[in-house]
């Protein structure tokens, strides 16, 4: 049977910022191209996958799509392409919207196809008699989407809102590019942003105005805690519109709803936080908090919510993962739990190997419960990581295990897997503990664990494990270790 588990995408593949879109019967997955150890945001082209919506186990690559190059304002290669989005437009094409690493401009290609390739159209620019028409361009910088509503209008959303927060800490060299960006561009530093198009899909209609409020502007407006930050991402569900962005706590992509694409927002809630903050109450993380970006489609007729995280103890190496929600009667979307099973229907089947990259939870002596992007920690963190795999791709694999450092995954169904097997290497004296729940009562197995090599070994336990169950592992003693797979037989 085949299965996927998160990330959904290979793990050799760090597409983050994932917009998903449901095009004639294949979800097609958009988003930026980081690359394993990077030192930067998006140092990739663009490039999709595409699954058909019912079986979103088998993803396909489409290829590059449209290359950093491809855009005149970056011939020379200085800047790197950001989150983009991607609508059908009226006339049936396909265009995508996209930025630049913190450059005042949102580039728009078409395609004739949703797989790409794109080639260049044009800037977003106002008309003529506004603000100077296309020589401005101070309100069109960062994480576009965009819209096409079933009258045929399109409305394009983007912004960057930074507030202060104890859940986020920010290097100098990122403070100074805020502050570059909302001294030059008051309005840009604000609020969430919206414009309509006209059919050229290049031109607004009108100036821009805020849609949903940032971190500085909540008071009064049930946004509170949860005010805009980035991420713009929009879907129409039914008669209302579901806009989803990362809130200033950037760790969760929450969503507002109104019965109008431009205006009327009312705050929703949390759907995902890749640490698991606020889930049933939680205030401490389950994974290192990173930033988030991600969007709503909907597959077979049931709903998804696309999400990124992090690896390589970076900001800068995200892959794509993504869970099933329910849209409430009421319109109400209740916050999910991040997994390890994620789009495959149900939990893994408890027998085989397994990567151990697809832990859902990590966590050691040194996780925060906010976003530290000076990433003195993240790199020294129990982390997932990567190295050459001798065949142009790469390896992932669980590195810094020492001492307190707790693994899960979720979830497993088990039918008669009577062992364990970890393959590891690394310098370690100690014991692991397999257990079914988070605090380690649910024991399932575990026990001594010697290990002093630079080879990858196999250690095997006792297994007794029924029926669907979380996984998880434990560790104390003294050294440090590496995981590359789970094996259960």
């Amino acid at each position: 049977m085949k299965q996927v588990y998160n990330p959904y995408l290979p793990l050799y593949e760090y597409v983050p910022d994932g917009e998903p879109h449901n095009f004639g019967g294949r979800v097609y997955i958009y988003g930026s191209h980081d690359v394993p150890g990077g030192t930067r945001y998006c140092e990739g082209d663009y490039v999709t996958w595409s699954a058909p919506e019912d079986d979103l186990s088998d993803w396909r690559y489409e290829g590059v799509i449209y290359r950093r190059t491809d855009d005149p304002s970056n011939k020379d290669d200085r800047m790197q392409l950001w989150a983009p989005d991607v609508t059908r437009g009226p006339d049936g094409r396909y265009y995508l919207y996209y930025c630049y690493s913190f450059y005042p401009e949102i580039g728009v290609a078409v395609s004739d196809s949703p797989a790409g390739p794109f080639t260049f159209h044009g800037h977003v620019h106002y008309p003529a008699d506004i603000r100077g028409g296309a020589e401005v361009k101070e309100y069109m910088p960062f994480d576009p989407a965009v819209l096409t509503d079933s009258d045929g209008r399109v409305y394009l959303y983007y912004g960057f809102a930074p507030a202060a927060e104890k859940e986020m800490k920010i290097d100098p060299e990122m403070a100074e590019k805020m502050k570059e960006l909302t001294i030059r561009l008051p309005e840009f530093g604000e609020d969430g942003m919206v414009v309509e198009l006209e059919p050229d899909m290049l031109t607004t209609k009108g100036e821009p105005r805020p849609l949903i409020p940032g971190g500085h502007h909540t008071a009064g407006t049930g946004f509170e805690g949860h005010g805009f930050f980035e991420a713009s991402s929009i879907r129409r569900v039914g008669d209302k519109y579901y806009f989803v962005y990362s809130s200033h706590k950037s760790h969760e992509l929450c969503y507002a709803v109104s019965d109008r694409p431009d205006a009327g927002f009312a705050y929703g809630g949390t759907i995902v936080s890749n640490g698991d903050i606020g889930l049933d109450g939680r205030d401490k993380p389950v994974n290192t908090l990173g930033n988030n970006h991600g969007g709503m489609v909907e597959a077979d007729g049931k709903w998804y919510i696309f999400y990124h995280r992090q690896t390589n103890g970076t900001e800068f190496s995200r892959q794509g993962c993504a869970e099933p929600i329910e849209i409430a009667p009421d319109g109400s979307i209740r916050q999910v739990e991040i997994t390890s099973c994620g789009l495959n229907g149900g939990p893994l089947q408890g027998e085989g190997a397994y990567p151990a990259a697809i832990a859902c939870h990590i966590t050691c002596g040194t996780t925060l419960d906010y976003i530290d992007y000076n990433d003195p920690v993240m790199k020294r963190q129990t982390r997932i990581t990567a190295e050459p795999d001798g065949d142009g791709k790469t390896e992932q694999y669980v590195t810094g295990i020492e001492a307190g450092s707790r693994l899960g995954y979720k979830y497993f169904a088990f039918a008669g897997a009577k062992t364990l097997t970890l393959t590891v290497r690394g310098d370690f004296d100690g014991t692991v503990a397999v257990s079914g729940d988070e605090q380690g009562r649910k024991a399932l197995g575990g026990g001594g664990l010697a290990v002093h090599s630079g080879d990858w070994t196999e250690v095997s336990f006792p297994l007794s494990a029924a029926g669907k169950t979380a996984l998880y592992l434990t560790f104390d003693g003294e050294g440090a270790l590496d995981l590359k797979t789970l094996d259960f037989c």
